[in-house]
């Protein structure tokens, strides 16, 4: 199945949190849909780890398949899988463009990826799912510094993770170590969606 472009705040509304980051899709805290807040039914246990696996795979806009091939890849690194693959998931260029505040949300930050504004190491990178590696400095190019959407995003930004840094006079950022797991999204139970691809 392709990429989801329908209503992205009825998105938030069926998996139970804001996807955008912003909460503002949150003011109804129910599924959408003609029944609304009666709709909450107790969900099974296979319907609470696929509930979670949808709300991370929303969350940071990746398709079905892969997503599967990013939890077979943390599943052959050492450590805890679970953790791995937040960790893969945080590591995507696309993502760490959001963290830097280059982009307001993670689609913002794809389409900058693509459209082929972004620099890894000072060579020009345009795929979104780029594992960045620990130490690469991430940043724009020198034609697109001047770019409204980045300004305006870099002025709204209020937290900088502290497992990257970011210059604002020389609009370029660094990967400097690989995030810890109470760093990541708290709203995420990893646990649900490793059992959930062990079925």
């Amino acid at each position: 199945m392709a990429r989801y472009t329908g209503p992205k705040h009825k998105l938030s509304r069926r998996v139970g949190i804001s996807l955008s980051g912003t909460g503002k899709e949150m003011k109804r805290p129910y599924p959408p849909g003609q029944h609304g807040p009666g709709q909450r039914k107790k969900l099974s246990e296979y319907g609470l780890q696929l509930n979670e696996k949808q709300k991370l795979r929303h969350m940071y806009g990746l398709n079905e398949k892969q997503f599967a091939n990013l939890f077979v890849k943390a599943t052959k690194m050492h450590g805890v899988v679970g953790e791995n693959f937040m960790v893969l998931l945080e590591s995507r260029l696309d993502n760490l463009v959001y963290r830097m505040g280059l982009a307001r949300t993670r689609q913002g930050a794809r389409q900058l990826v693509n459209h082929g504004h972004v620099t890894v190491n000072g060579k020009k990178v345009d795929i979104p799912s780029y594992q960045v590696q620990v130490g690469d400095v991430i940043g724009l190019r020198e034609k697109s510094r001047n770019l409204t959407v980045v300004k305006e995003a870099l002025e709204e930004r209020n937290y900088l993770p502290d497992y990257v840094t970011f210059d604002e006079n020389a609009m370029e950022g660094k990967f400097v170590r690989l995030p810890e797991r109470s760093e990541l999204p708290q709203e995420i139970n990893e646990k649900l969606i490793v059992e959930y691809y062990s079925r």
